[in-house]
């Protein structure tokens, strides 16, 4: 079963062709990075609760919260949709935010803003929880040629409309540790040939 996991993975990237290189995954951290710290270094700027959604954001997470040169307080969501990627399907929490968000300002960090289905609600769940002002941070956002039901408040970079595994962002489970972002040819986004025992795909074409 392992050799199974290694030759598909490696097939994936046979066709595929780097659109973004780890410099430049690199500046784009720093970009949001200098953004949260001009607002937050600010006088009276307050104490901000800082929550990673797993697990695709936990490579961006992970590089950006060393950069960030303010007093916070970090915790995590993990949220997963399931239904008709198309109408949003069903949300479901797996782990809410286990901090007080009533009054708070939150951050909100995760890997790529794709159809914004979930971020959106995430946003309005944090709200209806009592958060005075949520702020959306990705590392990046796709351009799918349509408008999104929310927009980041600070993005580091712009993707094209294609699918992308690199820096936290995965194709069938594989190639979430690549230091810089990869095109996967749609002609590879094809059914595993066995079912796998692991890992369960959390992420498939859009």
């Amino acid at each position: 079963m392992q050799d199974f996991h290694v030759t598909r993975a490696q097939a994936l990237l046979e066709h595929a062709h780097e659109i973004v290189t780890p410099e430049q995954v690199q500046d784009a951290v720093r970009k949001v990075a200098d953004v949260l710290n001009e607002r937050f270094q600010a006088p009276g700027a307050g104490f901000p609760l800082v929550l990673g959604v797993m697990g695709g954001a936990v490579v961006f997470t992970g590089t950006l919260l060393p950069q960030l040169a303010f007093p916070l307080e970090f915790d995590y969501i993990h949220v997963s949709r399931y239904g008709d990627d198309d109408r949003g399907g069903q949300v479901v929490w797996k782990v809410i935010p286990r901090q007080n968000v009533a009054g708070r300002t939150i951050v909100v960090l995760d890997d790529i803003l794709d159809e914004g289905e979930t971020l959106a609600h995430v946003k309005q769940r944090l709200l209806d929880m009592g958060a005075a002002e949520v702020i959306i941070a990705v590392f990046a956002d796709k351009d799918i040629g349509r408008s999104k039901p929310i927009v980041a408040d600070i993005t580091g970079l712009t993707l094209p409309n294609a699918f992308v595994v690199g820096f936290g962002m995965d194709v069938y489970g594989y190639w979430r540790n690549l230091p810089g972002l990869w095109s996967i040819s749609p002609q590879d986004l094809t059914p595993m040939d066995a079912e796998p025992e692991y890992p369960i795909p959390d992420a498939k074409p859009s």
